[in-house]
């Protein structure tokens, strides 16, 4: 079955960092790329960060200098480093394959 899980949200304070991990079923890593995705309360999902699979990665500018992207081909996993974590930032984060797969998401929420 294919799959996409996600793991590492949690609770976290204005200014903490938190690093998300997403592993992937075989055949749906290789060579797509990935994304994060996010999605507040009454808000529609947003595009957070995305890397190809030579890990060429791209941000959306409201994290951009913030989050770090990154892969490891060899165990089908992307993560993401989020660090400077705003309030803002509370979300619901979902990993995507560009295969068309989407993770069931891992709640982040910063604390002020």
């Amino acid at each position: 079955q294919v799959q996409l899980v996600e793991s590492g949200g949690g609770l976290v304070q204005n200014g903490g960092s938190l690093k998300l991990s997403c592993t992937a079923s075989v055949g749906i890593f290789g060579d797509s790329s990935m994304a994060w995705f996010r999605q507040a309360p009454g808000k529609q999902r947003e595009l957070v960060a995305s890397i190809t699979s030579s890990s060429s990665a791209t941000y959306a500018e409201s994290v951009n200098g913030r989050f770090t992207i990154s892969r490891d081909n060899a165990k089908n996993t992307v993560t993401l480093q989020m660090n400077s974590l705003k309030t803002e930032d509370t979300a619901v984060y979902y990993c995507f394959s560009t295969k068309g797969y989407w993770g069931r998401g891992t709640q982040v929420t910063v604390s002020s």
